[in-house]
């Protein structure tokens, strides 16, 4: 009696797997062709491969800091925790200084960046003329940020000058839907009656 019930399953089943694979051939035929099977797993393969070739690619081996082609300016970013006007001094003496209340490179909002601008003939030390020529830069020219080794390229789309204490609106509260890079300078170089802003979008 035992011996007829398996008979029996076995038979039913067989007629499932049958009946299922009758039903579902054109879903699960690629299963029993080699060459689909081959392409697939050499998709994944090539996939795998090109993610990491996309990562390695993605990497910079630089440290933080700004370029921007046009002038030529080469600058370390430097980091402040402090609001304190001293820090902001000291971080100004060694490269350019991204404002601690505003966003970081690799997240949304406003990024802003500080740097010494000098008159002409000003001997190179401690970054004073940076940013000196800052007025050259047109819309469409890009800067170029390299934070935590990646590389961030934003395009300048419009510049202003204004007395610092009117203030600006890019200057206000950081808007985190709207992501941005300032680069402020005083005006005319070496002069603090003035500040001039580059902003510029990501691309």
């Amino acid at each position: 009696m035992k011996e007829d019930i398996k008979h029996l399953y076995k038979f039913f089943i067989s007629i499932f797997l049958v009946s299922f694979l009758i039903v579902n051939w054109n879903d699960i035929s690629w299963i029993f062709n080699y060459r689909v099977i081959s392409a697939q797993v050499s998709d994944f393969f090539q996939k795998d491969k090109s993610e990491e070739k996309l990562r390695k690619e993605s990497y910079f081996d630089k440290e933080n800091s700004i370029e921007i082609p046009k002038i030529g300016i080469e600058a370390p970013i430097i980091f402040t925790e402090s609001n304190n006007e001293k820090d902001f001094k000291n971080a100004l003496k060694k490269g350019v200084l991204l404002h601690p209340d505003y966003s970081l490179p690799n997240e949304h909002g406003r990024t802003l960046i500080f740097g010494h601008s000098a008159p002409p003939n000003w001997p190179k030390i401690n970054y004073d003329d940076v940013f000196s020529r800052l007025d050259e830069l047109q819309k469409g020219d890009e800067i170029i940020i390299y934070y935590r080794n990646r590389k961030y390229v934003y395009q300048v789309y419009d510049k202003n000058i204004f007395y610092p204490q009117n203030g600006q609106n890019f200057l206000s509260e950081n808007n985190k839907d709207n992501s941005q890079l300032v680069l402020i300078t005083c005006w005319p170089p070496g002069k603090d009656f003035k500040r001039l802003a580059i902003l510029a979008k990501p691309i």
